[in-house]
């Protein structure tokens, strides 16, 4: 799965509609916005229509805020 566009963003706490890089499925759902969450979450998130997680093209985003700041 991959981020396709952050509906909405309160701090590091966000809904996201997700797109698998496969089949093409969307679904909309939460997130966090961390180094973490970009780099090992997401790319393991299994796709409900395909059952395929992400492949090697797979490119995290990077957070928004500094893994230093306090937001």
């Amino acid at each position: 799965m991959k981020i396709k566009k952050i509906t909405s963003q309160s701090r590091r706490d966000f809904h996201a509609i997700y797109e698998c890089e496969h089949c093409g499925d969307e679904h909309e759902s939460s997130g966090y916005d961390d180094a973490n969450f970009h780099n090992n979450i997401i790319p393991d998130m299994i796709c409900k229509k395909c059952n395929k997680k992400a492949d090697g093209s797979y490119r995290p985003l990077a957070p928004k805020y500094n893994q230093s700041e306090v937001v």
